[in-house]
């Protein structure tokens, strides 16, 4: 059987791109780097957004990413609903593209945040959740200085009832609370998905929480779902 293909995004200033391409390897995906100047995506079935801090995040963080020729291109990519998984400065990027609905803040406290936290699975109907059980809270890190995620009244009421809101910060025992939210983003949101479903943006790094020698695996599921829904796909 086919192996679905992976491309993780390499922007000037990415520096996540190694590891979640180094996650992906755990699981024996097919994968491979994708230059930011690549206009051609057909030969993959899922594109990687990763972290770091693209074109240096001037202007605004993911503000000239979007205009890359691979963003143009990730349109029609997703139109074809095939999968694309933003993470940290990736959402940040999805969100500047209009991709994804809402803005990135800068974090509350106005200082970059680098640790562990907890977040609570709000959605495993969807290709990126469905190895998780629904409220399952999953200790996964953050490395940020804008991830205070915001929409308008009418948006954010119509993610919630729309069920795009994968993933909320929460404590340890799955309770979403002010004290558990690190960046201040409305409704404690750490992730969301478009209207579509192929489409998830989310601040923390399950990359790096895909073996327990890093501190957790709790992010490992993401891709193992991903994986399966990729292979989905190929599925006669």
């Amino acid at each position: 059987m086919k192996k679905p293909k992976f491309g993780v995004a390499v922007f000037p200033g990415s520096n996540c791109d190694f590891d979640a391409y180094e996650a992906l390897k755990i699981l024996d995906a097919d994968v491979s780097y994708v230059w930011h100047e690549e206009s051609n995506l057909d030969k993959f079935d899922v594109i990687v957004l990763p972290g770091g801090f693209s074109y240096g995040d001037y202007l605004r963080t993911g503000a000239i990413a979007q205009f890359s020729p691979l963003m143009k291109s990730l349109r029609d990519f997703i139109d074809k609903g095939k999968f694309v998984l933003g993470i940290c400065n990736g959402f940040q990027i999805l969100l500047e593209a209009k991709i994804l609905p809402g803005a990135m803040l800068t974090n509350k406290d106005l200082k970059f945040i680098c640790r562990y936290v907890y977040i609570r699975v709000e959605n495993v109907n969807t290709p990126f959740t469905s190895a998780y059980k629904k409220s399952e809270v999953l200790r996964i890190p953050i490395a940020h200085h804008s991830g205070n995620y915001y929409a308008t009244e009418e948006m954010l009421r119509k993610i919630e009832n729309n069920g795009q809101v994968v993933f909320r910060y929460c404590n340890e025992n799955g309770e979403v609370d002010e004290k558990s939210n690190p960046n201040g983003s409305l409704n404690n949101i750490a992730g969301i998905i478009n209207e579509k479903g192929n489409v998830l943006g989310m601040m923390p790094h399950p990359e790096r929480a895909c073996e327990n020698i890093l501190g957790s695996e709790d992010g490992k599921k993401i891709f193992v779902s991903l994986l399966n829904s990729a292979v989905g796909q190929l599925l006669p």
